[in-house]
């Protein structure tokens, strides 16, 4: 066991210092910060679901130190609450489980915490984390203001015709104060969440993963009760001001998880369809370059919430 504890601190320091070293690497290579800065979540999740909480928690903390002193606390405590954080309790979660004799299952079974619930808990980190570098940078209106002064000037610098007027400035400096907090949050939950995926995959290839394999496009769903935040969060984006911005990132972390559900229910309803990869294609590239069709995945996450609790023999995974 004392091996095992000094090998798990080992692994999470290592983990803490290749994760701050990528949240850093971000800040100079502006093309890809945004990848680099979730891909720092990717090492401390791997520590976490191969050798426990004890690594996880010694890589937020050799993480947070390390950016601290080589960057600065501001720093440190940005990347803490909006990836790291996040990233260990995704670990934690995904290596909880109990009998599954209590929720009526088998005997010497296990019953594996749901990946809805883990998704939607996702959501919820990004939101408080991002609420708090919010309030930490002191985020208004006149941030994104600034944001869209620089768009229409460059638009001028290539266009000299541009000549937007004021109501058109306005109306857009009104949307966009919407739009920035509701894109930021889901990106990021998006980026997180490819960030778990990839790290499961990378654990169960090394032997150490203790969570089964799970079938993500039957079991990838958001929580029920999800969807009364996601409301909230809309009926928030009406009320102007600050309550507008934090329900419009509601509306972009939790509308992400549904999303992703959405993608992976769409994905379990054409198995077995001869017409499936290339309708996937179309689904995939038709978001990405038009975005409005995500509205229809969207709605198939809304419309499919369910709890899918993967059970394995008790000492297996």
């Amino acid at each position: 066991m004392q091996n095992l504890n000094r090998t798990s601190l080992l692994v999470g320091i290592l983990a803490g210092i290749t994760a701050a070293l990528l949240s850093m690497g971000a800040n100079t290579q502006s093309s890809l910060a945004i990848i680099l800065y979730a891909a720092s979540a990717l090492p401390i999740v791997i520590a976490g679901l191969g050798w426990g909480n004890a690594a996880a928690i010694a890589g937020i903390v050799t993480a947070g130190a390390t950016a601290a002193v080589l960057a600065s606390p501001y720093f440190a405590l940005l990347i803490l609450v909006v990836t790291l954080i996040p990233a260990g309790w995704l670990s934690h979660l995904a290596n909880l489980a109990r009998p599954a004799s209590e929720i009526g299952g088998p005997e010497d079974a296990l019953a594996w915490y749901p990946l809805s619930d883990i998704l939607s808990h996702l959501a919820g980190l990004v939101t408080i984390g991002m609420i708090l570098v919010g309030y930490i940078v002191g985020y208004d209106s006149s941030v994104s203001d600034l944001m869209v002064d620089m768009v229409i000037e460059a638009v001028k610098a290539q266009e000299p015709l541009y000549n937007p007027d004021a109501a058109a400035i306005a109306q857009l400096k009104a949307m966009f104060t919407l739009a920035l907090p509701l894109v930021q949050g889901a990106i990021w939950v998006m980026m997180l969440f490819s960030a778990y995926y990839l790290a499961t995959r990378i654990v169960q290839m090394s032997g150490r993963s203790v969570r089964p394999r799970e079938d993500i496009p039957a079991s990838l769903r958001m929580h029920r009760n999800a969807i009364f935040i996601f409301l909230a969060g809309l009926l928030l984006a009406f009320i102007g001001g600050a309550p507008a911005a934090i329900g419009s990132l509601v509306c972009g972390t939790f509308g992400a998880g549904f999303l992703l559900a959405g993608f992976a229910s769409f994905h379990y309803r054409t198995r077995g369809r001869a017409w499936r990869l290339p309708v996937l294609w179309m689904a995939y590239l038709s978001v990405f370059v038009f975005t409005i069709p995500a509205v229809f995945f969207l709605l198939f996450g809304l419309t499919d919430t369910r709890r899918t609790i993967a059970v394995t023999p008790a000492g297996k995974s």
